[in-house]
Order: C-alpha cells, then sequence, then structure tokens
C-alpha cells in the first residue's frame, strides 16, 4: 500500500522515484531524420545538437492535435518519447508522410526503460551515482554509468519541482532501480504523480489533450516555433495567434469541496454548461473553460453524478515551476 503523503514529501522536498517506462519510445536513423521531423512537427528541432531536446506536438491538416511528444537528439540517432500505448498508431500515421526522406522509425518500447526521479534532490542524488556535474537545461541529456549500467539522464521535470528521466535498456532497469532507491529516491506511484502533474499545469495526452483539441486550445506554446517554416497544421496554429481567438482554452479550476470530480464532470454557471473537467485530484483540477470564464478567479460550478461544488477558474501552474 503506497504511502501518499509519504511520496508527496518526497517529491516536493527530496527525491521520488516513478516507473515511466510504459511511455511509448521511437528510435529514428537517416540523414534526415531531423529535415523530415521538421517539417512534421510545431516546434524547431532541426537545429538540435546531440544532447539536446525539445517539447512538440504532432498535428493533423487542421491543426488538431494527435500527439504530444519529446525529442531527444543524440550523435546518430533522434529518440522520441510518446504516451503510453501510442507507438504504433503513430509510426503508422507517420509512415504516411514519408517518400523517399532518409529517415527510418522503429519502435524500442521494450528495448528501454525510463526511471522518473523528481523533487530537489533529485539533481544532487543523480550527480552522486553518475560521479560528475549534471548541468542540463530543460530536455538536455547526458549518458552517464548508474550502478554499472548505461543511463541517459534527461532533464524532465513532471512536477513543479526540478525532475530527471532516466533511459536505460531494459535488461538494466533492477540495478539501476536499487542503485537509485539506495541514495535515497523513495519509490512512488501513479497517485502521486498525477498530484505533480496536474500541480505545474501539465496535461497529458489522451488525459487531456486529444484529436478533438486544436493545439492553441492547451495554452501549451512552448511547444511551437513561430518562425520556422512549414509543419502539418500551421496554418491554424497561426491564424489564431496573430488574428483570432479560441472559445475555449486548457484551464485551472480550484475545487471548494472534499470530493475529487468524476471523469468527465461538466463545468457550468448558473445552470448553463462552459467547460469540462479533463483531470482532477483532491481540490485542484485541469479541464477546458470558455473564454468568456478565462478570468483567474471566475466562479463556476463543478457537476458530476454525484452532485455539485463550488470552484473557481485559476491560473497554471497551480505551483510554479523551481528550476
Amino acid at each position: 500500500m503506497h504511502d501518499l503523503e509519504a511520496e508527496y514529501r518526497a517529491a516536493r522536498h527530496g527525491a521520488a522515484l516513478f516507473n515511466r517506462s510504459a511511455l511509448g519510445k521511437v528510435s529514428v536513423t537517416g540523414r534526415d531524420r531531423l529535415a523530415f521531423l521538421q517539417g512534421m512537427l510545431t516546434n524547431d528541432v532541426k537545429g538540435l545538437q546531440p544532447g539536446q531536446g525539445a517539447p512538440a506536438a504532432f498535428l493533423d491538416a487542421h491543426g488538431k492535435v494527435t500527439v504530444l511528444l519529446v525529442v531527444y537528439a543524440t550523435a546518430d540517432q533522434v529518440l522520441i518519447e510518446l504516451p503510453a500505448s501510442l507507438t504504433e498508431k503513430t509510426l503508422q500515421t507517420i509512415d504516411r508522410y514519408l517518400i523517399s526522406e532518409k529517415a527510418y522509425f522503429e519502435s524500442v518500447d521494450d528495448a528501454f526503460a525510463i526511471l522518473s526521479v523528481q523533487g530537489p534532490a533529485a539533481r544532487g542524488l543523480l550527480e552522486g551515482l553518475a560521479g560528475g556535474p549534471l548541468e542540463l537545461a530543460p530536455y538536455a541529456h547526458a549518458e552517464v554509468t548508474i550502478g554499472g549500467s548505461p543511463v541517459r539522464v534527461i532533464n524532465r521535470a513532471e512536477g513543479p519541482a526540478p525532475g530527471f528521466h532516466c533511459w536505460m535498456p531494459a535488461e538494466h532497469t533492477a540495478g539501476v532501480r536499487s542503485a537509485l532507491e539506495s541514495a535515497g529516491a523513495m519509490p512512488a506511484g501513479d497517485e502521486t504523480l498525477a498530484v505533480l502533474r496536474i500541480e505545474a499545469g501539465q496535461p497529458w495526452y489522451l488525459a487531456d489533450v486529444d484529436d478533438s483539441v486544436i493545439l492553441p486550445e492547451t495554452r501549451l506554446d512552448a511547444l511551437v516555433s513561430y518562425t520556422k517554416g512549414c509543419y502539418i497544421g500551421q496554418e491554424t496554429v497561426a491564424r489564431v495567434k496573430y488574428r483570432g481567438h479560441v472559445n475555449r482554452a486548457l484551464s485551472g479550476l480550484v475545487i471548494e469541496g472534499e470530493r475529487v470530480p468524476g471523469e468527465g464532470a461538466q463545468v457550468t454557471v448558473d445552470g448553463k454548461e462552459v467547460g469540462r473537467v479533463t483531470s482532477a485530484v483532491r481540490s485542484i483540477a485541469l479541464g477546458y473553460v470558455r473564454r468568456e470564464h478565462f478570468e483567474p478567479g471566475s466562479a463556476v460550478t463543478v457537476v458530476d453524478g454525484v452532485g455539485e461544488q463550488p470552484a473557481h477558474v485559476a491560473a497554471l501552474p497551480f505551483v510554479e515551476t523551481r528550476a
């Protein structure tokens, strides 16, 4: 049984250890790998140097979100992190756009494991195990040795505190996990991770974003370069930024009750639906609200099958991220 309070304390004040191996993983090789991805993705990835990374989205022609992902460049390949269970679907979609480019996509879901170390003590813990400094910008990464195993350490915060992803060959998972735990990382579960990522205002694909959502509705501006060349769905993204607005957008909700709203709970004002909850934990939630209610502090009501709870709109993130 998980001690949720202890896990949360570790993640906010020490170091918590999460198994994120279910995330999708793809390797891209070939000389055109970054140039091809540049034309597919919302962010500027063509200039990534080995050891650098960037978050991005893959859209359809109408600007709707096909998937959220992260790109990591190495000397001889690009590694892509995807939401769990979406590797094959994403590869099938990308394959439709490949013509003569020298870019070769391969699922490596089973080849790698990912352990996530989150919390203000994470960097020091990993530096101690790696035997050297890890001065990494967000999404930057470095190869080190931990517990005798090769590990790619990535600056990848999943909550308000600093955090890192550790990619390793799957057969080395037990040894690396043991080393991390021995160094002081507390094993933690999905419930604690949900609290952290909602506090940080991080939407997850399928939970908070899907292919019914256009990217500007997510407010994930860090995923977009407005100065790069063309990419799929660019017209919609540019039109919203420069000439229009969205009618709904992802927002924070502070719930003035003790109960966690059920999945798909409505957000209402004066009995009229103005949005919906997408992810919730005790007292806070992510959801979409109509633009008339974007202002932080706007009073709303959250309604599910159990009843109603007063709430108000809040700016994201709920808790400011610490570098």
